[in-house]
């Protein structure tokens, strides 16, 4: 039951026209929008990916735009409800887009500084920050050799590998595990043989929802003694 485009057009449309420029919803994926308030809404929310993992603290939004958000999701719930696009979700099966979550608020910088050269990625929030600070970035490639047949020799270059989200919010142990060996198969065992060439120098992966981070060089792969973890 995933969010056809022609379907998120048409529920953001529709909000829209009735905020008439108070918010302003931006489908910029079918399943991920982004909302311009005229006024600022200051909010402290977690991410859907913490909420999938059970790592919030709270459920609803906290902060001194907490009421304005609550009041907002409510009415955003109604609007949806009888909308014709969820009537013919409903005709075929699907699970009906009847909410909208409100997180990630703030102002956008002026300008950011970051320490890549180039940022890969399919999501238009890492793409926005790349073009912001002005640093190459492109959309994600399908494995890492592919990307490898592009990266420039030196440098540091990030990859968003966001493909657990969705497995996440499935909280199924085989749906997780298909997304993580696809991963093991596409990127991490290219980018170990990489290493292990000297095409790369280091490899260094960040999970920022969990809070932690590994760098690997070519120099530890020597370190025979060190018996390898599983993820």
């Amino acid at each position: 039951g995933g969010v056809e485009r022609s379907e998120a057009d048409a529920l953001a449309a529709t909000l829209n026209r009735h905020f008439g420029g108070e918010f302003t919803l931006h489908a910029l994926r079918p399943a991920r929008w982004c909302l311009r308030a005229a006024q600022e809404l200051a909010l402290d929310a977690p991410s859907p990916a913490e909420l999938a993992a059970g790592s919030a603290s709270g459920v609803l939004p906290q902060g001194a735009g907490a009421q304005r958000a609550h009041t907002l999701m409510n009415e955003i719930q109604m609007l949806l409800h009888d909308h014709p696009a969820n009537r013919q979700r409903e005709q075929r099966g699907a699970p009906a887009i009847n909410s909208v979550w409100l997180w990630g608020a703030g102002r956008l910088p002026r300008g950011v500084r970051g320490p890549w050269q180039s940022v890969m990625s399919d999501d238009p929030v890492a793409l926005g920050l790349a073009h912001l600070a002005g640093v190459q970035s492109a959309a994600l490639p399908q494995t890492a050799a592919q990307w490898l047949e592009r990266a420039p020799q030196d440098g540091r270059h990030l990859c968003v590998l966001d493909a657990l989200h969705a497995a996440r919010a499935m909280d199924d142990a085989e749906h997780n595990a298909r997304p993580l060996a696809a991963l093991e198969q596409h990127w991490f065992a290219p980018l170990l043989a990489a290493l292990r060439q000297g095409r790369v120098g280091m490899v260094s992966v960040h999970v920022p929802d969990a809070g932690e981070s590994w760098e690997t060089t070519r120099a530890d792969l020597r370190r025979f003694w060190r018996r390898p973890r599983p993820l």
